[in-house]
């Protein structure tokens, strides 16, 4: 199938999934879901797929178990093409609209502790520049760090970088609320447009943050 855009229905549904998130509406309106949400986004992605990889698109379920929160269906929905662990390019629609991103999103300790060695090495220049493009960039990109209040442990405070080193995950994300363009064509060539902007960004990423692992954990000694 060729991908023509969300409908209008798709953002409906969310709009009336937040007055009305419980099972018996979610059954009543599934295929509302599927036809609107689930297909195009399945077709968005297979388009892009030859150039950016494999895709995942996550369940529309919540996690209930451990939260206080028991409404069933999430108010967002989300997809992700994989290019290290916890390095990825993001897509998702909701109710507010299209976003599009990528990052590095929840490193495990070791991941963390490498990104924050390469930004505190000469390697970190690829890195700044990418960031500065995308701050100049129009529309602007948002660029979500999640600092620490303080400093990781052992770094000066006058360190020249402390705002790259405080960061405990990187993430760049864009938003678009017209409707009448996402429910066209034109969010097949956004997407493919901003996960290649930030391509140079991700590959800095997977490259110095590298695996969940230890790379040379299986290398004979």
């Amino acid at each position: 199938m060729t991908f023509t855009g969300f409908p209008p229905a798709a953002f409906a549904f969310y709009e009336q999934l937040a007055a009305h998130n419980t099972k018996a509406w979610w059954q009543k309106n599934r295929s509302t879901y599927d036809e609107a949400i689930k297909e195009p986004m399945t077709e968005l992605l297979e388009a892009v797929a030859t150039e950016f990889g494999e895709f995942k698109i996550y369940r529309p379920y919540r996690d209930t178990r451990f939260s206080k929160d028991k409404t069933p269906i999430k108010d967002h929905q989300g997809a992700v093409v994989m290019i290290e662990d916890a390095v990825g390019y993001y897509v998702q629609i909701s109710a507010a609209g299209l976003m599009v991103g990528g990052g590095l999103y929840a490193p495990a300790p070791r991941q963390l502790a490498r990104m924050r060695a390469a930004i505190d090495s000469p390697a970190c220049a690829t890195l700044e520049s990418e960031l500065a493009k995308l701050r100049r960039a129009r529309p602007a990109w948002d660029i979500d760090g999640a600092p620490l209040k303080t400093r990781p442990k052992g770094v000066a405070v006058d360190h020249p970088r402390l705002e790259l080193l405080r960061m405990t995950r990187l993430i760049f994300t864009r938003m678009y609320a017209d409707e009448s363009m996402l429910a066209s064509p034109k969010v097949l060539a956004t997407v493919r447009r901003d996960w290649r902007a930030i391509t140079p960004a991700m590959d800095w990423l997977a490259d110095h943050a590298g695996p969940e692992g230890d790379p040379g954990s299986d290398l004979l000694p």
